[in-house]
């Protein structure tokens, strides 16, 4: 063996780097020999240094390990592994094809990198991606830390690194547009909107070849390089360049205070079925890697993408819990959104388990302690967890929330009880004592399905651009064009989908939970109508900058909405509310009640003497344990009686915190026609002052409190199809 050439050891996993050189280590459980491939650039077809490693001196037990000398942090390299190719065994090695590091912390792709050669016979070199040899020691954070912001004060804006500033009007020098560096430079705009939090679209190395009928992955659900910031989103050609730019961009977030949040895919891997490329996982222990099934030849496939990751072997759980740690302690970020999160909850049969390993690995991890960790609490095998998620501190996805706001603010039928558990933070799919309410992580939209602009517009999804015939994307989408398919010219309908977007966001932003924006969902971001736009690279997905302007009035009522809950201790609450029921208000979870009776007017006088009294019996409580929750009770037109029926549009829900005073009334009417709701007691020297009503026009639709002008009648006319919040103060 050359003099420049040692033993190296079995640990750290990945390429480690020394002052005398670099220690490379990859696990391959089934391999007889094994070669470190070494490259001048990433194009080339031959590499510069083949070194093949003994296995009585370079392998301890499943890992092959060896010390290079003289080399330096930029070195790209890969691996071939030499074995059984046994499909019907599990067992695929291929020495023809150049391998990635599962631990590369960089993963460099050249201009003639082609997913179809790692798929077909043949030596790839010429066409594979390498990966790069980083230093991570000598990066200058200056102090940054990720920041720990609570979930109770976290509002989060899901977005796409790329398609943010990819659109020519985004603003930013041509070399900028789709990276970290690009991003870097809308933050005054993140910052201005309000949001605490991004969450990024997966900025893991992906494949962006692996998509149908030769398109580009534009989503970015289809990882390869697991600690690899993706390469095309960085503004430098060093291949160095990602790694070092995405610390750039986190660094610059947190000096906004705004937190990282990355959308990470442990749930399959770029290397799809039994037909797709072999990229690096199979090419180094299949078996270890993959639920197969029964047939060993084949992959389980719980995510709809031809395979699925192992997550509870113990490489695969180690390398997740090692990925996880990384992420946070080399690159600062602040919490993680798990795709298809209950895939991680099967065991190598594909059952779920009661207790799988490595969720609670993940939640009992010291490391992550201070992280936000949310689940994507189902996956593609049918399997749905919201509100059955394992573990004490996981957040979900609240897909319920999702469904039933849609379906109340199109005027469905039999939706008001419901919609009134979604505001109050679903206590009824989240009853665990130790889970506090702003673990159900609220959202209208994201990025699967229609953004909001979209949901107002049309009836069916519009995906032939995907190139499957409209057969991909979600079938049901609870959405309502309100007259015509698509884009209008029509005054009425335009000016009704704006009410009904505004109508959303007031939901979405008075609810107790924690609040989740679609990127461009502010200024009215269109995709056509595509559902499922995750190979549309293109203007259908990207962040229009000329909205910005075009839809300002917009722009500032949602900027407003977020301000306001923000600013609102009563909706940053560590417990759920408290709800009131018994003789004030009905139980919702109980039978419905019939509509209400016309009342006399000395029903009406009875009844508010009664909400004084309610009130001021209220207002009184001193002790800290009876002021300390806030307080939610649910109205309809007549204050205390909601109406559950099947056959009700709407609800009022009134908010009040002993600790601060702040108080609240919204009114909620998905009914087609105006509705007078009476509104609750405040003492004399205060008033109700209207904050928003979503049916009246830019700039009268958003007042800051200190703004806001007085409601003088015991009432308030809420026209069709709008929200109004009031706030309780002194008179001025």
């Amino acid at each position: 063996m050359p003099s420049d050439i040692l033993p190296g050891r079995s640990f750290p996993l990945g390429a480690t780097v020394f002052p005398e050189g670099v220690n490379f280590c990859v696990m391959s459980k089934n391999s007889y020999a094994l070669e470190l491939l070494l490259f001048d650039d990433v194009d080339d077809g031959k590499p510069a240094r083949v070194i093949r490693l003994d296995p009585r001196q370079n392998r301890t037990f499943y890992y092959w390990h060896v010390f290079v000398q003289g080399i330096k942090a930029g070195q790209l390299y890969g691996y071939r592994a030499y074995g059984p190719h046994a499909p019907e065994r599990g067992l695929r090695f291929d020495g023809d094809k150049v391998l990635l590091d599962p631990y590369a912390r960089a993963v460099a792709v050249g201009k003639n990198y082609d997913r179809a050669a790692a798929a077909r016979p043949g030596d790839n070199a010429a066409h594979a991606m390498k990966s790069v040899v980083v230093n991570l020691w000598t990066y200058d954070w200056e102090d940054d830390r990720p920041l720990n912001r609570p979930f109770s004060n976290t509002v989060i804006y899901e977005m796409h690194v790329g398609g943010f500033t990819r659109h020519p009007n985004a603003g930013v020098a041509p070399e900028k547009r789709g990276t970290y560096a690009g991003l870097i430079e809308k933050i005054p705009y993140l910052k201005a909107l309000g949001v605490t939090a991004v969450q990024l679209q997966p900025v893991q190395q992906f494949d962006e070849q692996d998509a149908f009928g030769g398109r580009a992955n534009y989503w970015g659900y289809s990882p390869i390089g697991f600690f690899a910031p993706h390469s095309a989103y960085s503004s430098q050609s060093d291949p160095l360049g990602p790694v070092n730019e995405f610390r750039d961009m986190v660094k610059a977030l947190h000096r906004a205070g705004i937190e990282v949040i990355l959308d990470v895919v442990f749930n399959h891997t770029a290397e799809g079925d039994h037909h797709g490329p072999t990229l690096s996982f199979r090419g180094l222990a299949n078996r270890a890697y993959y639920l197969l099934d029964k047939n060993r030849a084949l992959y389980a496939d719980y995510t709809g993408t031809g395979n699925t990751l192992n997550a509870n072997q113990s490489i695969v759980r180690r390398l997740i819990r090692k990925c996880l740690r990384y992420w946070v302690s080399e690159m600062h970020v602040d919490g993680f959104r798990f795709d298809l999160a209950s895939v991680m909850s099967r065991d190598e049969e594909g059952r779920p388990l009661k207790s799988p390993p490595i969720l609670w690995s993940i939640e009992s991890e010291p490391t992550l302690a201070g992280t936000k960790i949310i689940a994507e609490a189902w996956d593609a095998g049918g399997l749905y967890q919201v509100g059955s998620f394992v573990g004490d501190r996981w957040a979900e996805l609240n897909g319920k929330f999702r469904d039933d706001v849609r379906r109340f603010v199109k005027s469905d039928t039999g939706t008001v009880p419901d919609l009134a558990a979604r505001i109050a933070a679903s206590p009824d799919l989240y009853p665990q004592p130790d889970r506090g309410p702003n673990r159900s992580i609220n959202f209208i939209t994201s990025h699967d399905g229609f953004t909001l602009a979209d949901l107002v517009s049309y009836n069916q999804k519009h995906n032939l651009d995907n190139g499957e015939d409209n057969r991909d994307g979600d079938t049901v989408n609870h959405s309502w064009n309100h007259g015509i398919e698509g884009p209008t010219d029509d005054p009425g309908i335009e000016a009704l989908r704006l009410r009904q977007i505004k109508n959303f966001l007031t939901v979405l932003l008075t609810a107790q939970g924690t609040p989740m924006l679609l990127m461009g969902d502010e200024v009215r971001r269109t995709q056509r109508g595509n559902n499922n736009a995750y190979a549309q690279d293109n203007e259908i997905s990207w962040f229009d900058w000329d909205l910005v302007e075009k839809n300002a009035g917009l722009l500032r009522f949602a900027r407003g909405l977020i301000h306001l809950n923000q600013n609102h201790q009563i909706f940053q609450q560590h417990r759920f509310w408290k709800i009131h029921d018994g003789d004030a208000t009905p139980d919702l979870a109980g039978p419905p009640p019939v509509f209400e009776p016309r009342r006399t007017r000395a029903d009406i006088d009875v009844n508010r003497e009664q909400d004084r009294l309610w009130h001021e019996e209220i207002f009184r409580m001193k002790t800290e344990e009876e002021a300390h929750p806030a307080r939610i009770v649910f109205h309809g037109t007549h204050l205390h009686q909601p109406d559950t029926s099947d056959h009700s549009h709407s609800l009022a829900y009134e908010l009040y915190l002993p600790e601060n005073g702040e108080h609240l009334h919204v009114i909620l009417n998905a009914y087609w026609e105006p509705l007078s709701f009476e509104l609750p007691w405040v003492p004399n020297e205060h008033t109700w002052r209207r904050l928003v009503d979503t049916a009246r026009p830019a700039p009268d639709d958003f007042y800051l409190p200190a703004d806001a002008p007085p409601v003088t009648t015991p009432h308030y006319r809420a026209e069709a199809r709008s929200a109004v919040v009031l706030a309780a103060g002194p008179r001025r």
